[in-house]
């Protein structure tokens, strides 16, 4: 998931003249190991409980999870979230966000269980509040909740869940694109692979349409998504294509050890063993 969204310009764009400004544009650029060594170099900086240092320290996390570093990353989310609760209070939507992000940073650890307990309080928590910025943080919090259940095999769950958010969330952005995603995951763990295909497809329309600082947190996924629909119908050849084009994507942009390079280089060996 992502701290960052936009409307017009970017937000880097928006925090101009900022302590956070350059962290936020080093990582809307894809150079996440700069955005977090900044992002560090500025929460160090800063006085203890100061807003822009925390943030600084939203921004080391989710840097340092996009290079594939789950358990530093959340280890950091520990850390930052103390530290928004006392200056934004326990239910603004920042500090929502952050039990979020942090939730979801979960996932990459196998702890889906908690994930999907965390988002469904922050759920719980955005619904009751007013305002654009808990509507879409209920989304992303329901974002996190799908693929929590996908990971858990409970794929009718998030399908469901999957569709209502998306019904509920009309725009054509990034979170529609991860819940998009999302549905496509818990249509392929139904082994409904035509439905999948058709999804992912919209998905890949979708991440095409939009600017690019918008479109590298998801590298990888519509591919990835692509790849097991194909596979499961069969059309090796073309999952083949897909899924050594989401690893080799996901490898650049993100390292190794990163859930959907991981993911995307088992699918290649499932694919890899069933051709002569």
């Amino acid at each position: 998931m992502r701290l960052f969204r936009s409307r017009g310009r970017s937000d880097a764009e928006r925090m101009t003249g900022t302590p956070v400004a350059e962290a936020k544009a080093l990582y809307e650029a894809g150079r996440y190991a700069e955005a977090e060594a900044e992002a560090r170099a500025v929460s160090r900086s800063r006085p203890r409980d100061d807003a822009y240092g925390a943030v600084a320290l939203n921004i080391a996390a989710i840097a340092t999870g996009a290079q594939g570093r789950h358990t530093e990353a959340l280890a950091t989310y520990d850390e930052a979230l103390p530290v928004f609760g006392r200056i934004f209070g326990a239910d603004h939507w920042l500090t929502l966000k952050l039990r979020s992000d942090r939730a979801q940073q979960m996932t990459s650890l196998g702890r889906h269980a908690e994930c999907e307990a965390e988002c469904t309080a922050v759920v719980r928590a955005a619904v009751r509040g007013t305002g654009p910025e808990m509507a879409r943080l209920a989304a992303a919090a329901r974002n996190g909740l799908v693929f929590a259940l996908n990971a858990q095999g409970r794929h009718q769950e998030a399908e469901a869940l999957a569709r209502e958010a998306l019904a509920a969330h009309r725009e054509r952005d990034p979170m529609s694109l991860v819940l998009r995603l999302g549905l496509a995951r818990s249509l392929n763990g139904q082994a409904r692979h035509e439905d999948a295909l058709t999804e992912a497809r919209g998905a890949e329309k979708l991440h095409r349409s939009l600017p690019d600082h918008q479109r590298l947190p998801e590298t990888g996924a519509v591919e990835l998504a692509l790849a097991t629909a194909l596979f499961g119908l069969r059309r090796v050849p073309e999952a083949h294509h897909q899924a050594a084009v989401a690893h080799d994507a996901c490898l650049a942009s993100f390292g190794p050890d990163h859930r959907r390079t991981v993911e995307a280089r088992t699918l290649l060996e499932r694919i890899d063993g069933t051709r002569p």
